[in-house]
């Protein structure tokens, strides 16, 4: 793993030390939003304190093993325990108060009338930049600070509010998009979520506006994922009032656009009780006119290509000691929670964006006439549109669950988080190729735009965490969390404690004892999803089996056995997906949606699926004959880099 093993993680399974988990960084984002020129809402300072607070707030010392493992209220995290905590899943949250709603209900219309009738995405793809006029209408909108708190020129909406503006954005214009989020999901997140009081007042105002644009600035030539390993440094000036700052970061989205920078940089930290001196990750808000600030030309990129992406050069930059965020030595904790506290947001606009390609796949397959029937009466069409809205379907419902549990206070949800971003650009992906697919030649023309948003949406699995990088995480999370139980567990068998070992055979449904029943969903879901409901049940208790017997098996070592580790997220990703559409077609049945039977077709379709995958990924993580393929995997590519190409000698010998 070498550079891939970085923080965060450490499994607790028998004796294992301390191993650490990479988590991602970031190029660019994709939470996108818009504000009514003169809205007024309660939700202010209230709001921004809903999306995230940071936990690591309660001690920034390592455990000891002799610290009990604390119990997570996250349903995902749970999972690998074998655990269904429905409290976060049943029943799906309504999540807007009438105020909330009818707040938002003013902002949809004039959001969606803006980018249908003023923003010309197609031009904007061809000219590679955003005009002067769409930008200020933005900020008539108030798109540059959805979440900032009205005592600051923002609207401090919730969550929820700004992920249905996001999916309007999304559905129109990634590009556009793509500003507007890296300025406020992350250009300026840390501001509102760790900035002192004094740090809010100056900058928030103007960044609400869009009177200064914003721009997060961690990514670096030789810090991709592992975001550790950055080179920019920070050195206190001689007078000590002051930071030096000197480097460079790469792909930053509006970094030639943008005044205000949160930049991360190593600076100098002292262990108070050692003495000893050690580099540590700071954050700090840069302006432009501190001076030494440059930016280079605009990058030409496959897609996104109106958001503007540079190269940002730090040269003896001084900062100002009070422009330092959460402290000295606490900027990659800084950035984790920037970047979690925004992930929610890629599955609402890439929910919206695929309701654009499947509207455009319908639209051609139900006029489109050949062999004397049109083509959506054809099964091979048939199956593509049913599985596109599945997809669709399955990100929406996660986007939403994932807001609402954010906006009533969850502060663990990083799994949840990651989960959604990565299955929600994948599934971006399929339904718009599929769309193209289904249009035939017209759909790789220009013309219908569908090209273009499956060249915006191909960035989507690679920033803000690549989906490699994601899966790692949510799999050696969740296992690090059984590990620690288990390992507890373990000495308390050891020491013949009764009442923890009884305890803990029922909260793992009864499968270390010899009880072969699951526990069903029971009132939670609706007799026309009881068969799903089962498959999901039976799927936490085959997965945290799975989990129990991996951990066993590698110890330390699982951080190495990337092959397996990936079948146990995918099947954490497939399993979370099935709680959450049961939840949400439960709620539509129970209320008699118009669209309940068709919720319930989608999400007995999804659990069907998912539940065979699940099956084939724990079998997978557990068998010596996979394995031994994924050797031959790795073997093969050694194989290419030893030879730098393909290996096979060419067929015609020469």
């Amino acid at each position: 793993m070498s550079k891939l093993l970085l923080n965060v993680i450490t499994i607790a399974s028998s004796s294992s030390p301390k191993t650490t988990l990479v988590l991602p960084t970031v190029s660019a984002a994709s939470n996108m939003s818009l504000r009514r020129t003169t809205a007024t809402t309660s939700n202010t300072s209230a709001a921004a304190a809903a999306q995230v607070k940071p936990q690591e707030k309660k001690s920034d010392k390592p455990k000891t093993g002799k610290q009990a493992a604390v119990e997570s209220p996250s349903f995902a995290m749970n999972l690998f325990r074998g655990q269904m905590r429905l409290g976060e899943i049943f029943p799906f949250p309504n999540a807007l108060n009438d105020e909330q709603r009818e707040t938002l209900q003013s902002l949809v219309d004039p959001t969606a009338k803006f980018f249908e009738e003023k923003n010309d995405s197609s031009k904007n793809d061809l000219n590679e930049k955003i005009p002067d006029e769409i930008m200020k209408g933005l900020g008539e909108l108030g798109a540059f600070g959805l979440q900032v708190p009205a005592e600051y020129n923002g609207l401090g909406l919730t969550n929820t509010q700004y992920a249905r503006l996001v999916e309007i954005v999304g559905s129109h214009d990634l590009g556009v998009g793509i500003c507007l989020g890296a300025h406020q999901s992350i250009g300026f997140k840390g501001i509102l979520l760790f900035g002192t009081k004094e740090q809010k007042e100056k900058y928030l105002p103007k960044l609400a506006t869009g009177e200064q644009i914003a721009a997060f600035a961690l990514t670096e030539p030789s810090s991709g994922s592992d975001a550790a390993s950055i080179k920019t440094r920070a050195v206190p000036s001689p007078d000590g009032k002051a930071w030096i700052l000197n480097g460079s970061k790469i792909w930053i989205s509006n970094g030639g656009l943008a005044e205000v920078f949160t930049v991360f940089a190593k600076t100098p930290v002292k262990d108070e009780a050692t003495g000893e001196v050690k580099d540590k990750v700071t954050a700090f808000i840069v302006e432009r006119k501190f001076g030494g600030v440059k930016n280079g030309p605009p990058e030409k990129k496959m897609g996104i290509k109106c958001s503007n992406t540079t190269e940002v050069y730090f040269e003896d930059v001084r900062i100002p000691n009070e422009n330092v965020l959460d402290g000295v030595g606490n900027g990659f904790k800084v950035a984790m929670n920037i970047l979690n506290a925004g992930r929610f947001g890629m599955a609402a606009a890439l929910s919206g964006t695929m309701k654009f390609a499947i509207k455009k796949a319908v639209e051609h397959a139900a006029n489109r006439n050949q062999f004397g029937k049109h083509i959506i009466h054809y099964g091979a069409i048939q199956e593509k549109l049913a599985r596109m809205a599945m997809l669709q379907y399955v990100t929406e419902s996660m986007a939403y669950m994932l807001s609402a549990n954010m906006d009533r206070g969850s502060l663990e949800f990083q799994i949840e988080a990651a989960i959604s971003k990565v299955f929600g650009s994948e599934s971006a992906w399929t339904v718009i190729d599929e769309s193209i697919q289904i249009l035939g030649g017209m759909g790789f023309m220009r013309e219908t735009g569908l090209e273009r948003v499956l060249r915006d949406s191909r960035i989507f699995r690679i920033f803000e965490g690549t989906n490699d990088i994601l899966r790692l995480f949510i799999a050696l999370t969740g296992m690090n969390y059984a590990g620690k139980h288990l390992k507890e567990l373990q000495k308390k068998v050891q020491s013949f404690d009764i009442g923890t070992i009884l305890n803990e055979s029922k909260k793992r449904l009864g499968s270390k004892i010899g009880i072969q029943n699951v526990p069903s969903l029971g009132g939670d879901v609706p007799p026309q999803l009881a068969t799903s409901a089962q498959l999901a049940s039976k799927a936490v208790q085959d997965f945290g089996e799975t989990v129990e017997r991996v951990l066993v098996k590698y110890g330390k070592r699982i951080t190495d056995e990337q092959f397996v580790v990936n079948r146990i997220a995918q099947s954490t990703i497939d399993i979370y997906a099935m709680f959450v559409v049961l939840s949400r077609a439960s709620r539509s049945i129970n209320n008699k949606a118009a669209s309940s039977e068709h919720e319930t077709h989608l999400t007995n379709l999804y659990c069907f699926e998912a539940s065979r995958r699940i099956n084939q990924n724990l079998k997978d993580a557990l068998s010596s004959q996979f394995v031994e393929n994924s050797k031959l995997m790795a073997k093969i590519a050694n194989d290419l880099a030893h030879n730098g190409h393909t290996v096979p000698q060419h067929p015609l010998g020469f």
